[in-house]
């Protein structure tokens, strides 16, 4: 705000001016949409106890509803579905029926997206053992998430409404199963803004291939799109277009996006429309950004014993790298980094695959949890890992597609882990039952995840709101219970 003259007298003043016969039937031409927009320029409005910042700096740092443990979100999201039962969730009965029909009382009613209800019972072949003061169970997979395992939650009882990966990523992300929902990334930044002036407040890292959701699965839905997220690109410049063309110098790049912003401030004024704001702010990041990406890229700094801790070799892209980079974004103040590795969907040869995708993530994710420790960022930093559902006790076996040994999707029941940010570490929460089937203890769905993230982070989850088409929508829908056994 101006010391002698806020934003919003300035709009009200410079708008007073166009007030005409013409401009007035302009404007209702528009209809109802404009009023609608102009409403979230009143400075009158009250998020958290304070103002909302105006639309001239969407981005501004907020404050939460109530003093929050976390302040910044890394999500590590296993794209494909992690195999709970060859990972986390010991199941020795699994053992001793293994190669059996699964009892049809158990499946009466489900459906799966490839194999038949009745389909062999399938024991993990890797060997389990417990770990850390905690004594929690991990694989064989996993020997350096075992290094860190009294730093971390396990929450072995997810489940979620979605059994193909599209659905359930958008889910897992947005709350919803249709696309066109706001991403929690979205959310977060909506809600507390960003403490970075120089990076995008949401940055999007992708480590493998395409992900079933796409684009929606860190997309900002009906929020204004200045907090939708940025997917930075795995080698050159992170974001294209950030080095000038030839022959276009700093000084003049300034002096043109000078000129473009008084334009567009003029026509934010008359219109009020929240996206020229967008506008405005994108413009002005990309040209702070030629300078802070390829600082924040450069990893030349980073220690030698840092690099080998992560598995990070600098100029390859990885999971590992991305890692390491999440943990730079978040010291520049990045509000949320979301890391996509897809990979885990092992509908054949599920253990070739587990060894193949562990072997890429296991030993990032446990650096990042002790890097961050060490540099004590961790305890107001939230770190979730999981994917966007779990993988059957029955075996998917199929000549026609070529597929032995796997496992196919599994709604009911998996597992995710999460750490810092006023989780409580060293313990395990819920249990399934012994086949691995369906949660018998501590249930906790998607809703109920998403509610405690942002719990976490200050906000009553029914209150972090945003009006559209005629009602108010939020990051849980309808639903949505806080998981008080995860808090520290």
């Amino acid at each position: 705000m101006n010391a002698k003259l806020s934003f919003i007298d300035e709009l009200r003043a410079e708008r007073a001016n166009y007030i005409t016969r013409r401009w007035f039937f302009r404007q209702c031409g528009v209809g109802l949409g404009s009023i609608a927009l102009a409403s979230l320029l009143d400075p009158g409005k009250v998020f958290g106890g304070e103002k909302m910042a105006v639309a001239s700096n969407p981005l501004a740092p907020r404050q939460p509803h109530f003093k929050p443990k976390a302040k910044r979100v890394i999500y590590l999201f296993m794209g494909g579905a992690p195999s709970q039962l060859d990972l986390f969730d010991y199941k020795p009965t699994l053992a001793k029926y293994n190669g059996r029909p699964v009892p049809k009382e158990v499946v009466m009613g489900q459906k799966y997206a490839f194999i038949k209800p009745d389909a062999a019972l399938f024991a993990s072949e890797f060997k389990f053992a417990r770990h850390g003061q905690c004594g929690a169970e991990l694989s064989e997979a996993l020997p350096h998430l075992a290094e860190v395992v009294d730093d971390i939650a396990i929450v072995k009882s997810m489940t979620t409404d979605a059994f193909n990966h599209a659905p359930g990523q958008v889910l897992m992300q947005t709350g919803a199963t249709q696309f066109g929902r706001p991403s929690m990334g979205s959310w977060v930044l909506y809600g507390l803004g960003s403490e970075s002036q120089n990076l995008p407040g949401f940055v999007v890292l992708n480590s493998a291939g395409g992900l079933s959701g796409g684009a929606a699965l860190y997309g900002g839905g009906f929020l204004p799109t200045v907090y939708q997220g940025v997917p930075f690109r795995k080698s050159g410049d992170p974001v294209l277009f950030l080095s000038n063309p030839a022959g276009v110098t700093n000084q003049m790049q300034r002096r043109t996006l000078d000129l473009v912003k008084d334009l567009n401030e003029r026509h934010l004024r008359v219109m009020g429309d929240p996206e020229i704001a967008t506008r405005i702010n994108s413009f002005e990041m990309a040209f702070r950004m030629q300078s802070s990406a390829p600082e924040l890229m450069d990893v030349s700094k980073e220690s030698s014993e840092t690099l080998k801790r992560y598995g990070a070799e600098p100029g390859k892209p990885s999971f590992a790298m991305n890692c390491l980079l999440a943990r730079r974004l978040i010291e520049r103040g990045v509000r949320f980094v979301q890391l996509f590795h897809e990979g885990w969907d092992h509908h054949s040869e599920v253990v070739k695959g587990i060894k193949d995708q562990t072997g890429k993530t296991d030993q990032a994710s446990a650096a990042l949890i002790k890097d961050l420790a060490q540099r004590g960022l961790l305890e107001e930093t939230l770190v979730i890992w999981g994917g966007e559902f779990g993988r059957t006790p029955m075996v998917e076996a199929n000549a026609d597609f070529g597929r032995k040994w796997g496992r196919d999707h599994h709604p009911q029941a998996f597992t995710i882990w999460l750490a810092g940010g006023g989780i409580k570490p060293g313990i395990t929460i819920g249990e399934t039952d012994e086949l691995g089937f369906h949660v018998v203890k501590d249930k906790v769905h998607v809703h109920d995840l998403h509610a405690t993230i942002l719990h976490l982070l200050g906000f009553d989850h029914t209150k972090l709101t945003f009006r559209f088409q005629g009602r108010d929508f939020r990051l849980t829908d309808v639903a949505g219970e806080v998981v008080e056994k995860l808090l520290a």
